[in-house]
C-alpha cells in the first residue's frame, strides 16, 4: 500500500521530457505480426509508432525492447538483456519444470526440442517421449545456465495456457452464501444460496450456456482428475513464475515499468467468428500475463484504427462444424474508428510509478475521445475530496 494518496501520483503533465530518466521496457511479444497475417497489422503498426513517438520522443523515456524471432529489431532502441525468453529459460526449471513436459492438443510434446534432447521419459501417465540422450534434469541445468538454447516456443504467450480449475463451483457457492448472510444481517431473506438455485433462476442465451452451468453445478471435487494436470497447482506455480520473470527482466535491465499492447486484434463481432489464435474474446495469450501473475496493470486508450480484418466462419475439413478462419478482406470503420489500448505494468507496490507514467502518457497523447453519450466528467465542486 502506498503511503501517499494514489491520486497524487496521477498528475504528471504531458509536456516534452516529462519522463526523462525513466526506463520503460517494450514487450514486443504483444505486438507480433505473423507471416501472411492481416488482422494484427493495423493495431500493431499504430501501437508501435505510438510508443516510440509519445513515450520515447515526446516524453523522453528511454525505451528498451524485448526480442522475438517474429520481431524485426528497432535499431533506435536498446534491446533487453535478459529479455523474457532468457528469463524463462533461467527460471522455468526452478519454479515450473512441469511446463517442459506439456503435451499439445495433438497429444505430442509441446516443446519438441526438449523431447528431442532427452532420453525416453514418461511425460504423463502412459505417455512416453524422448529421442535424445540427456536426462531431463541435466537438460534443465544446461537450459538454466545458458548452455542450451531454449525451445523456440518457450515464450510468455505459450506458457499462459492452464488446466481448467474446478474452483468456479466453490467460489460461486461461497459468494452466494456470503451474500445471503449479508442480507440476513440487514433484515432481508435471500433464498439464492447455491449453484442449483442460480441455475434455476437464470435465463441463458443458449443451450451451450445452460449445459455449461449445469456441468458446473454437478462438480463435487475441487481437484482435477487424479493422475493428470491440476488446475489450482498450475495457477499458483504460474503466478510465481511470471512474477519472478518480470522481476528478473525489470531489475537486470534497470526498468521502471513495462508497456505492452493490450491486444493486437480488434474486438470480436458479437455472434461472429473469433480470431483463430485469439480465442472467444480476441485476446491472444500474452494479454493474460498481468492477470495470471496477479500484478497491477493500467490500461490507457492509445488510438484508433479505421481498417480491420474480421475473421469468418468456414466449414471444417471433416465437414462436421464451422470453425473461425482469418480473412484478408478489410472492413472500413467510420471515424474515430475502433480503439486500442496500451497497458503499463510495474513491480508490486510501484503503483505510484505506474500512475506517473500513465498520466504523463494520457496527457501527452490525448487519445481518449469521449463517447457521445458519456462526455467529460464535470469538474468537482470546490472543496470536494472524492
Amino acid at each position: 500500500m502506498l503511503a501517499t494518496p494514489y491520486a497524487s501520483h496521477a498528475t504528471t503533465s504531458g509536456t516534452s521530457g516529462s519522463l526523462e530518466g525513466m526506463r520503460i521496457g517494450v514487450i514486443r511479444e504483444s505486438m507480433l505480426i505473423r507471416p501472411g497475417e492481416k488482422a494484427t497489422v493495423p493495431i500493431c503498426t499504430a501501437a508501435t509508432a505510438e510508443i516510440k513517438a509519445i513515450l520515447g520522443e515526446r516524453l523522453g523515456a528511454t525505451l528498451l525492447e524485448s526480442i522475438d524471432r517474429l520481431w524485426e529489431r528497432d535499431r533506435d532502441l536498446e534491446q533487453m538483456n535478459p529479455d523474457f525468453r532468457q528469463a524463462l529459460a533461467r527460471l522455468v526449471p526452478v519454479f515450473m519444470p512441469d511446463l517442459l513436459f506439456r503435451l499439445g492438443p495433438d497429444g505430442q510434446p509441446l516443446f519438441k526440442e526438449f523431447a528431442a534432447a532427452i532420453q525416453s521419459t514418461e511425460f504423463m501417465p502412459g505417455k512416453v517421449f524422448g529421442t535424445g540422450t540427456m536426462t531431463p534434469i541435466d537438460y534443465c541445468v544446461e537450459l538454466t545456465e545458458g548452455r542450451m538454447a531454449p525451445p523456440a516456443n518457450l515464450d510468455i504467450a505459450t506458457i499462459q495456457e492452464q488446466e481448467l480449475a474446478m474452483l468456479f463451483r466453490f467460489h460461486v457457492n461461497q459468494y452466494l452464501s456470503r451474500r445471503a448472510a449479508d442480507w440476513r444481517a440487514r433484515g432481508f431473506t435471500e433464498t439464492l444460496t447455491d449453484f442449483a438455485g442460480l441455475n434455476a433462476r437464470s435465463k441463458f442465451w443458449g443451450d451451450d450456456g445452460r449445459a455449461g452451468f449445469k456441468n458446473w453445478e454437478e462438480v463435487t471435487d475441487p481437484r482435477n482428475p487424479l493422475g493428470g494436470r491440476q488446475g489450482v497447482d498450475e495457477r499458483i506455480m504460474l503466478r510465481e513464475l511470471l512474477r519472478r520473470v518480470d522481476m528478473m527482466v525489470m531489475l537486470e535491465n534497470r526498468l521502471d515499468a513495462l508497456v505492452r499492447l493490450h491486444t493486437p486484434l480488434p474486438p470480436a463481432k458479437i455472434g461472429g467468428a473469433h480470431d483463430p489464435l485469439g480465442g472467444r474474446n480476441n485476446l491472444r495469450p500474452e494479454s493474460f500475463y498481468g492477470p495470471n501473475a496477479g500484478l497491477t496493470e493500467m490500461l490507457i486508450p492509445a488510438g484508433y484504427v479505421t481498417s480491420v480484418y474480421d475473421p469468418v466462419f468456414a466449414l471444417s475439413p471433416d465437414g462436421t462444424r464451422y470453425i473461425p478462419v482469418a480473412s484478408d478482406k478489410p472492413t472500413t470503420i467510420p471515424q474515430p474508428g475502433l480503439p486500442f489500448s496500451l497497458v503499463f505494468r510495474a513491480e508490486p507496490g510501484k503503483e505510484d510509478v505506474l500512475l506517473r507514467i500513465a498520466s504523463a502518457y494520457a496527457a501527452a497523447s490525448k487519445r481518449r475521445i469521449p463517447p457521445p453519450a458519456f462526455g467529460p466528467l464535470p469538474p468537482k465542486p470546490r472543496g470536494a475530496t472524492s
